[in-house]
């Protein structure tokens, strides 16, 4: 009896051991998310006889109910039915939106649990790799239909939202809730993410220039093409470099101090087995991946519907909605002065997006023959550099204020204006009356 109770303390010993090692495989993607989740009680499933029925209500009470956002999962069967039976398009549009809320937060959940067993480096590159799947599948499923613009203008929306408004909306709050206390950050890391995001603006800027000097030039006005190619595999060389630098050479710069001692980690142990968390994260890709289609195909109805540009719908309404968990965590991280894991969220997705999944889908609408290449037009580029500019310089002297992100949610809501009124679908003929579709749209298609 003695020797069963001393070999449990060791074990759970080393289980509490390994909790403290698994934590360099977490990144502030995780920890952004887990501050949405839920405790779950298991004492009413223990009592179950079945061990397959007992470790299946286990999982569903852990995947679909461990988060507080489990009362947006019933808009995924909407989403599908609204599909099957002909209901409005822009139902569908606006049923998928919100049924990605809670699925891209169960995916951070999910890679967190397979990395407890997969070790802390594979679960850092899991994290490196996952942490924007939901942007990633929508970018793919529009290259599938030839939507370009809906990709660069989705993928653009996702690190102006992160790097503008989610460290903005970070650092008010954060400044407000702490107006006694001067909040400071590790600097190391936002400069390293700042020089990566630097070196995107540079990859983007020198295609659109090249095919407006090709204007005035004898320059080759079909060079922008394989200069954007060639960019492509140049950023994603350096997210590799990058990757090496955050998880292997420099990783104590992405660890935050305070970790060991902070009360708001909810994941100290695996909660599901390995092929099981394995099991759901491909089913929950699975799910975001049907969902994305849905708003690929619906997105210019919804425009239509709505009086909305697609534009302002992909940069401002899709990372909105689909970042909405993470976005919420990096806030409420904020509040409890915990600016490195805000600034790690919001820094790490726009440097994730700008260097990995842009130049990704570039070399997949490469392999599939498609013509994508870096230049996202004037206005698009000129706000990407505005941003990535504005924010290297609030994040200059390590610490923060909130009139810093004041500033910051201003610049968000004046590139909103400007894209809410690009190519608004109105019917405006003499400039005096404008008529506007209607707004919800109709219930039934014919």
């Amino acid at each position: 009896m003695g020797s069963h109770q001393e070999s449990a303390r060791l074990l759970e010993a080393g289980i509490k051991g390994s909790s403290k090692e698994i934590k360099h495989g977490r990144t502030a993607h995780n920890m952004s998310s887990s501050s949405l989740r839920k405790k779950s009680d298991i004492r009413l499933i223990s009592k179950v006889r079945y061990g397959h029925i007992r470790n299946l209500l286990s999982n569903i009470q852990e995947v679909i109910l461990g988060t507080k956002l489990f009362v947006l999962f019933p808009a995924i069967p909407l989403a599908i039915v609204a599909d099957c039976y002909g209901f409005g398009r822009p139902w569908v549009f606006a049923l998928s939106l919100l049924g990605l809320t809670p699925l891209a937060e169960r995916v951070s959940f999910l890679t967190e649990q397979v990395a407890f067993y997969t070790g802390p480096t594979v679960g850092g590159l899991l994290n490196a790799t996952c942490g924007n799947v939901t942007e990633l599948i929508i970018a793919i499923f529009a290259l599938s239909q030839n939507k370009i613009s809906v990709v660069k203008y989705s993928l653009l929306g996702s690190i102006l939202s992160n790097l503008l408004l989610v460290l903005g909306t970070s650092l008010f709050c954060g400044g407000i809730a702490n107006l006694r206390r001067e909040q400071k950050y590790d600097r190391r890391q936002a400069d390293v993410n700042s020089l990566m995001l630097l070196l995107a603006l540079l990859c983007h800027l020198l295609p659109m220039l090249f095919r407006y000097a090709s204007a005035s030039a004898s320059l080759p006005s079909d060079a922008t093409l394989p200069l954007s190619r060639a960019g492509s595999i140049v950023m994603l060389l350096a997210y590799f470099a990058y990757l090496v630098f955050q998880l292997w050479t420099h990783r104590q710069l992405f660890e935050n101090e305070d970790e060991d001692n902070d009360d708001d980690s909810v994941q100290e142990t695996a909660v599901i087995g390995f092929w099981s968390g394995f099991a759901w994260l491909l089913g929950m890709t699975a799910i975001i991946a049907l969902l994305s289609e849905y708003v690929v195909q619906t997105i210019e109805d919804a425009s239509d519907s709505w009086g909305l540009s697609v534009s302002f719908l992909s940069i401002i309404l899709l990372p909105i909605v689909g970042n909405a968990a993470e976005h919420a965590g990096a806030i409420i991280f904020a509040f409890k002065n915990k600016l490195d894991i805000s600034l790690g969220v919001a820094l790490g997705s726009a440097t994730q997006i700008s260097m990995f999944a842009v130049p990704l889908c570039v070399v997949i609408a490469w392999g599939m023959g498609i013509n994508m290449d870096l230049n996202f037009n004037i206005i698009e580029t000129s706000s990407l550099a505005l941003a990535i500019i504005v924010t290297t310089l609030t994040l200059q002297d390590g610490t923060s204020h909130y009139m810093k992100g004041l500033i910051l949610m201003l610049c968000y809501i004046v590139i909103g204006a400007c894209f809410f009124v690009q190519r608004t679908p109105f019917n405006n003929t003499n400039g005096s009356n404008m008529v506007v579709k209607n707004p919800i749209g109709p219930i039934f298609t014919a």
